[in-house]
């Protein structure tokens, strides 16, 4: 069966992506998605954390609250307006840009509406690294000036995470690659990082959780999903779960690309969170089965 346990809607990330939720949700359900999450962005805690986009647009956190709230409350209604036609789980995406985040996370969490979040870090020393080359030029420069250094100030702050959060979905694990200057450079070419990212995929083993194979870097431009091949065999047998986001336009979009990379590295079972009676599980699907169920 296929699925994704990562998406966005323009209702609810505008500026980040495309279209209403509903609409995203259709098309899942056009393109063959058995389970499919609803993971938008949570709100951020200060103004100082607001992207170039939101402040032009005079947003303020106040109003981030407010549409998590109308969030949760559409997505519950969708979650059962088509569940005879696709299992919804309701979800965010978790932030890390400083550990005062926790707690605001955690909290959101709890919501009895809410199945899990995404662990994710976009961050480095307050800088986005994934957004423009500018801002991550900034990240590096608070990193000692060296983009090796901002590598590892990345898998701190996502060890910290981890051993705070414990997520049950670890988001676009190396993302600190998109913007640099080699990005589709093996991890594990660069001893210093890759002793640091072992020392994290450890913990996520240990905690039980799942890494997404992240077909959107593929779209913007890497050669490989998020994880690289290097992590991947690293984290070889733990399974993952398969990502599409950011409007109707990308709702699958290098889904062929990523199973095609899956069946490179020997991978034949992948996993997926689901529900039960007794709430969340995480269950294991044929990477056959998914192939064959998901709809170009």
């Amino acid at each position: 069966m296929a699925f994704s346990m990562h998406s966005h809607s323009g209702q609810f990330c505008p500026g980040h992506a495309q279209d209403t939720l509903e609409a995203v949700i259709q098309t899942a359900i056009a393109r063959g998605m058995h389970t499919f999450a609803l993971t938008e962005h949570m709100p951020r805690n200060s103004e100082a954390d607001l992207y170039p986009e939101e402040i032009s647009a005079g947003d303020k956190i106040d109003h981030h609250h407010t549409n998590h709230h109308a969030y949760i409350a559409e997505a519950v209604r969708l979650r059962s307006k088509y569940a005879e036609e696709i299992t919804i789980l309701i979800g965010f995406e978790g932030e890390w840009i400083r550990g005062d985040y926790g707690p605001l996370v955690l909290q959101l969490a709890a919501d009895p509406a809410v199945d899990f979040f995404i662990g994710s870090v976009h961050h480095v020393h307050g800088h986005p690294i994934d957004y423009n080359v500018a801002l991550y030029a900034k990240a590096v420069a608070a990193s000692g000036g060296t983009e090796e250094g901002c590598y590892e100030a990345y898998f701190d702050a996502q060890f910290e995470m981890l051993n705070v959060l414990k997520p049950r979905v670890v988001g676009h694990f190396d993302l600190i690659r998109l913007l640099a200057t080699q990005k589709d450079k093996q991890l594990d070419s660069m001893p210093g990082i890759w002793e640091k990212v072992l020392r994290n995929l450890r913990v996520v083993v240990e905690q039980g959780g799942l890494l997404e194979v992240n077909s959107a870097g593929l779209r913007k431009g890497l050669k490989e999903p998020y994880p690289g091949r290097a992590v991947c065999e690293a984290f070889m047998g733990d399974g993952g779960t398969f990502h599409a986001d950011h409007g109707v336009a990308q709702v699958g979009t290098n889904y062929g690309r990523a199973v095609a990379y899956l069946e490179g590295l020997g991978v034949e079972e992948v996993w997926t969170l689901g529900k039960a009676e007794g709430g969340l599980v995480v269950k294991s699907v044929s990477l056959a089965d998914v192939k064959a169920t998901f709809k170009e």
